[in-house]
């Protein structure tokens, strides 16, 4: 793996709405390293590549099947067979109460071409690239809430290590890099599952960075939002804890988590930003929306 990795969060999701084929599609010809596919089961136990359990933050749903809402007033991607799924538009995402894009700036939520898919369907598309292309970009898979849908009777991990096998990703070789955010279930797929995939422990606790040792034992890397080892800024300089230091002494990857141009919060631009956490903090690789500046970015080092 090289030093520094660019991971297309869902796709290019900040040019096109997220997890749509178009924006994975386009993170590819963007050269990015890896391409991010968040994971949740459909009811007939196809992996859907969608970012929540629930449908109603970036499709129609509630036009399409409203008698299928659930108490808590959610739809739930669980509740609906792959068919029924595809009959669904997906959009930018907004919030289902008001209706308005989380991103205003981003891409139109009145365009209605764009679909769900599976993770097997996407897959196929970016080998197909890859071959046609010449390039050697890589997928990245997440196990989205596992105790959800162990709940629910299904084994996630079980279904999605079958068909990363079935395509030729079985080993930390296979430009395949499995994430979640459960440690419970990481280290389930890797002790009691017996994957040897590249392994990446997903964090968004402060204390967890408390924790690297544990995930060390199983995981090959973690995946800290950036909050979580941004010590502060004053006058524009940035500080940083230990934790990347302390993720290196026992040998893990970082990969930190979620760079958006259109959302700098601490930072004056997106360079700076890239620079902070890249280079001064030092992390392996980011995930971010805008990949295309990323690698820019790293190209013009």
């Amino acid at each position: 793996m090289k030093n520094k990795i660019v991971i297309a969060h869902r796709g290019a999701s900040g040019y096109l709405p997220e997890h749509t084929m178009e924006s994975k599609v386009m993170a590819h010809n963007m050269n990015v390293d890896f391409i991010e596919q968040d994971l949740v089961l459909s009811k007939d136990d196809v992996p859907i590549v969608i970012h929540d359990i629930y449908l109603d933050d970036v499709t129609n749903v509630a036009q399409i099947y409203p008698e299928k809402k659930r108490e808590d007033g959610r739809y739930y991607v669980i509740d609906f067979t792959f068919e029924e799924l595809k009959q669904l538009n997906v959009y930018e995402r907004f919030n289902p109460k008001t209706g308005k894009q989380i991103y205003p700036k981003r891409f139109s939520k009145k365009t209605q071409n764009f679909k769900l898919h599976s993770l097997q369907e996407e897959i196929e598309v970016i080998q197909d690239l890859n071959r046609s292309t010449g390039k050697k970009i890589g997928i990245y898979p997440e196990i989205k809430a596992p105790a959800f849908h162990h709940q629910e009777g299904k084994d996630m991990a079980k279904i999605v290590l079958q068909i990363l096998e079935d395509y030729g990703y079985s080993t930390k070789n296979d430009d395949c890099i499995l994430q979640c955010f459960d440690a419970k279930e990481l280290r389930r797929i890797r002790k009691e599952l017996k994957s040897e995939l590249f392994l990446v422990q997903l964090m968004e606790n402060p204390n967890e960075t408390l924790q690297l040792k544990e995930f060390a034992q199983y995981a090959d890397g973690v995946g800290p939002w950036y909050r979580l080892f941004l010590s502060e800024t004053v006058d524009n300089k940035f500080t940083f804890t230990s934790f990347i230091k302390d993720a290196h002494a026992l040998g893990l990857q970082v990969h930190t988590y979620t760079l958006r141009a259109d959302d700098l919060k601490e930072f004056d631009s997106f360079t700076q930003m890239l620079d902070a956490l890249l280079f001064q903090a030092n992390v392996d690789g980011v995930f971010t929306d805008f990949p295309d500046l990323a690698v820019q970015f790293l190209t013009a080092q």
